[in-house]
């Protein structure tokens, strides 16, 4: 286990590499309401081979003046207010998943985790706007570096959108569960660990 950990500790330079995916209600992280947020924290196996550990993931309430963009909810399918989203507010929400991300980079003796992501420039942009709404310090996210594997699976496959490059990874992909938080931080997940894995095989 302990080699695990170092493993883990030394592949990214110390960072901690958790996969992100959020879904908004419109693209200006300043303005638009930030409606689900879900992360994936990431393992090696005895073999050193990446896999999904763990996902957290929590339904949000639109913060106060937030501005909900009607063509953002139609593509989604979110009803931001539906009851049965049993959504929380963003302090609340960000605590559900900035906690787990604290204890393994305490765990894996990382120094912070980066963002992965699909285009994950957008998803890092709301979370910082989330942690300056909720005055939240410290963010356990290094503030502006991640890892896109839109760019990644450009290289490794040849595609760019997140169905067909899982598809080209080998991996399954169920265009019904698409754009809901879980699900694509899953399957962004699973083709992060496809691409690192097989370049690690490569360089043994």
């Amino acid at each position: 286990m302990a080699n695990r950990m170092i493993a883990v500790a030394r592949r990214f330079r110390g960072f901690l590499p958790v996969v992100v995916d959020v879904e908004t209600a419109g693209f200006n992280p300043k303005t638009d309401a930030l409606l689900e947020i879900a992360i994936v924290l990431l393992n090696t196996d005895e073999n050193g081979h990446w896999a999904r550990e763990t996902t957290y993931a929590s339904h949000v309430l639109p913060f106060e003046g937030a501005n909900l963009e009607k063509s953002s909810l139609q593509f989604t399918g979110i009803d931001p207010y539906h009851p049965f989203r049993f959504a929380v507010s963003e302090p609340e929400a960000l605590k559900t998943i900035f906690d787990p991300i604290r204890q393994a980079i305490k765990k894996h003796h990382c120094s912070k985790a980066i963002l992965v992501g699909h285009n994950p420039a957008f998803d890092l942009s709301f979370i910082n706007a989330a942690v300056e709404r909720c005055g939240i310090k410290k963010s356990p996210f290094h503030s502006f570096s991640c890892f896109d594997t839109a760019t990644l699976a450009g290289v490794a496959f040849g595609q760019t959108v997140l169905a067909r490059a899982v598809q080209s990874a080998g991996l399954e992909w169920d265009g019904k569960q698409a754009h809901s938080a879980i699900y694509d931080a899953e399957r962004t997940a699973d083709l992060f660990c496809s691409i690192v894995n097989r370049w690690d095989n490569i360089n043994d």
